[in-house]
Protein backbone atom coordinates (compact mmCIF):
# COMPACT_ATOMS: atom_id res chain seq x y z
CA UNK A 1 0.00 0.00 0.00
CA UNK A 2 1.32 3.42 -0.94
CA UNK A 3 1.43 5.64 2.17
CA UNK A 4 2.62 8.73 0.25
CA UNK A 5 -0.67 10.67 0.72
CA UNK A 6 -0.23 10.38 4.48
CA UNK A 7 3.05 12.26 4.32
CA UNK A 8 1.69 15.46 2.82
CA UNK A 9 -0.90 17.12 5.07
CA UNK A 10 -2.61 18.96 2.24
CA UNK A 11 -3.33 15.78 0.30
CA UNK A 12 -4.91 13.72 3.04
CA UNK A 13 -8.09 12.04 1.91
CA UNK A 14 -11.39 12.62 3.66
CA UNK A 15 -11.36 9.04 4.97
CA UNK A 16 -8.08 9.75 6.76
CA UNK A 17 -9.69 12.73 8.49
CA UNK A 18 -12.57 10.47 9.55
CA UNK A 19 -10.03 8.05 11.03
CA UNK A 20 -8.28 10.88 12.86
CA UNK A 21 -11.66 12.12 14.11
CA UNK A 22 -12.51 8.66 15.44
CA UNK A 23 -9.19 8.48 17.26
CA UNK A 24 -9.50 11.99 18.71
CA UNK A 25 -13.05 11.27 19.88
CA UNK A 26 -11.88 8.11 21.65
CA UNK A 27 -9.04 10.10 23.22
CA UNK A 28 -11.39 12.84 24.46
CA UNK A 29 -14.08 10.51 25.83
CA UNK A 30 -11.52 8.26 27.52
CA UNK A 31 -9.88 11.32 29.06
CA UNK A 32 -13.25 12.41 30.49
CA UNK A 33 -13.65 8.97 32.06
CA UNK A 34 -10.07 9.02 33.35
CA UNK A 35 -10.41 12.54 34.73
CA UNK A 36 -13.25 11.44 37.01
CA UNK A 37 -11.08 8.59 38.34
CA UNK A 38 -8.06 10.88 38.70
CA UNK A 39 -10.04 13.43 40.74
CA UNK A 40 -11.13 10.60 43.05
CA UNK A 41 -7.48 9.51 43.34
CA UNK A 42 -8.09 5.96 42.17
CA UNK A 43 -5.23 3.64 41.26
CA UNK A 44 -5.97 3.87 37.55
CA UNK A 45 -6.44 7.46 36.49
CA UNK A 46 -6.33 9.87 33.60
CA UNK A 47 -3.38 8.35 31.75
CA UNK A 48 -4.52 4.75 32.10
CA UNK A 49 -8.08 5.31 30.92
CA UNK A 50 -7.01 7.62 28.09
CA UNK A 51 -4.52 5.05 26.84
CA UNK A 52 -7.01 2.18 27.10
CA UNK A 53 -9.72 4.00 25.14
CA UNK A 54 -7.35 5.44 22.55
CA UNK A 55 -5.63 2.09 22.11
CA UNK A 56 -8.93 0.27 21.62
CA UNK A 57 -9.94 2.84 19.00
CA UNK A 58 -6.62 2.53 17.23
CA UNK A 59 -6.94 -1.26 17.04
CA UNK A 60 -10.44 -0.87 15.61
CA UNK A 61 -9.37 1.75 13.07
CA UNK A 62 -6.43 -0.35 11.91
CA UNK A 63 -8.77 -3.33 11.64
CA UNK A 64 -11.17 -1.34 9.46
CA UNK A 65 -8.70 0.44 7.20
CA UNK A 66 -5.22 -0.97 7.65
CA UNK A 67 -5.37 -4.05 5.47
CA UNK A 68 -6.71 -2.73 2.18
CA UNK A 69 -3.62 -3.88 0.26
CA UNK A 70 -4.00 -7.43 1.57
CA UNK A 71 -7.75 -7.46 1.03
CA UNK A 72 -7.35 -6.85 -2.69
CA UNK A 73 -7.08 -10.63 -3.08
CA UNK A 74 -10.41 -12.41 -3.55
CA UNK A 75 -9.49 -15.33 -1.29
CA UNK A 76 -9.01 -13.20 1.83
CA UNK A 77 -11.96 -12.37 4.06
CA UNK A 78 -11.85 -9.47 6.50
CA UNK A 79 -13.70 -9.47 9.82
CA UNK A 80 -13.18 -6.38 12.04
CA UNK A 81 -15.34 -8.05 14.70
CA UNK A 82 -12.40 -10.31 15.50
CA UNK A 83 -10.40 -7.31 16.60
CA UNK A 84 -13.27 -6.13 18.80
CA UNK A 85 -13.37 -9.60 20.39
CA UNK A 86 -9.62 -9.44 20.95
CA UNK A 87 -9.97 -6.06 22.64
CA UNK A 88 -12.60 -7.46 25.01
CA UNK A 89 -10.35 -10.42 25.86
CA UNK A 90 -7.26 -8.30 26.42
CA UNK A 91 -9.07 -5.79 28.59
CA UNK A 92 -10.54 -8.68 30.57
CA UNK A 93 -7.02 -9.69 31.57
CA UNK A 94 -6.17 -6.14 32.61
CA UNK A 95 -9.42 -5.88 34.58
CA UNK A 96 -8.80 -9.19 36.32
CA UNK A 97 -5.46 -7.88 37.53
CA UNK A 98 -7.18 -4.90 39.14
CA UNK A 99 -9.55 -6.91 41.34
CA UNK A 100 -8.39 -7.90 44.82
CA UNK A 101 -10.09 -9.75 47.66
CA UNK A 102 -8.98 -8.81 51.17
CA UNK A 103 -10.70 -10.06 54.27
CA UNK A 104 -13.90 -10.93 52.43
CA UNK A 105 -14.01 -7.48 50.78
CA UNK A 106 -13.71 -7.10 47.03
CA UNK A 107 -11.68 -4.09 45.89
CA UNK A 108 -11.09 -2.76 42.41
CA UNK A 109 -14.28 -4.10 40.87
CA UNK A 110 -15.53 -0.67 39.79
CA UNK A 111 -12.09 0.23 38.42
CA UNK A 112 -12.01 -2.99 36.39
CA UNK A 113 -15.53 -2.38 35.10
CA UNK A 114 -14.68 1.18 34.09
CA UNK A 115 -11.54 -0.02 32.27
CA UNK A 116 -13.82 -2.41 30.37
CA UNK A 117 -16.33 0.35 29.56
CA UNK A 118 -13.51 2.67 28.46
CA UNK A 119 -12.27 0.05 26.02
CA UNK A 120 -15.83 -0.32 24.72
CA UNK A 121 -16.13 3.45 24.28
CA UNK A 122 -12.84 3.51 22.38
CA UNK A 123 -13.92 0.56 20.25
CA UNK A 124 -17.24 2.24 19.42
CA UNK A 125 -15.48 5.48 18.49
CA UNK A 126 -12.96 3.59 16.38
CA UNK A 127 -15.78 1.71 14.65
CA UNK A 128 -17.37 5.02 13.66
CA UNK A 129 -20.22 4.74 16.15
CA UNK A 130 -19.70 8.25 17.51
CA UNK A 131 -23.12 8.73 19.07
CA UNK A 132 -22.93 5.35 20.81
CA UNK A 133 -19.50 6.24 22.23
CA UNK A 134 -20.69 9.63 23.51
CA UNK A 135 -23.87 8.09 24.98
CA UNK A 136 -21.90 5.33 26.73
CA UNK A 137 -19.58 7.94 28.24
CA UNK A 138 -22.55 9.96 29.49
CA UNK A 139 -24.13 6.83 30.98
CA UNK A 140 -20.83 6.01 32.68
CA UNK A 141 -20.84 9.46 34.28
CA UNK A 142 -24.40 8.91 35.51
CA UNK A 143 -23.32 5.64 37.13
CA UNK A 144 -20.25 7.05 38.90
CA UNK A 145 -21.54 10.52 39.77
CA UNK A 146 -25.30 10.14 40.28
CA UNK A 147 -25.76 6.55 41.46
CA UNK A 148 -23.73 7.01 44.69
CA UNK A 149 -26.18 9.73 45.76
CA UNK A 150 -29.02 7.19 45.65
CA UNK A 151 -27.06 4.16 46.83
CA UNK A 152 -26.11 5.88 50.09
CA UNK A 153 -29.79 6.53 50.77
CA UNK A 154 -30.94 2.95 50.31
CA UNK A 155 -31.99 1.13 53.46
CA UNK A 156 -29.32 -1.25 54.68
CA UNK A 157 -29.77 -4.44 56.57
CA UNK A 158 -27.81 -4.57 59.77
CA UNK A 159 -24.78 -6.82 59.80
CA UNK A 160 -23.93 -8.88 62.78
CA UNK A 161 -20.88 -11.06 63.03
CA UNK A 162 -21.48 -14.42 64.58
CA UNK A 163 -18.72 -16.83 65.46
CA UNK A 164 -19.59 -20.47 65.79
CA UNK A 165 -17.35 -23.07 67.30
CA UNK A 166 -17.95 -26.57 66.07
CA UNK A 167 -16.40 -29.51 67.89
CA UNK A 168 -16.40 -32.99 66.40
CA UNK A 169 -16.01 -36.10 68.54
Amino acid sequence: MDHTPYLILGSLTSSVWVQVGELVLAFALSAVIGLEREVRQKAAGLRTYTLVGTGAALFMIVSKYGFNDVLAHDLIRHDPARVAAGIVTGIGFIGAGLIFVRRDAVQGLTTAAIIWVTAAVGTAAGAGMWLVAVTATALHLVVVLVFPFFVHRLPRTSRTEVFIRVVYR
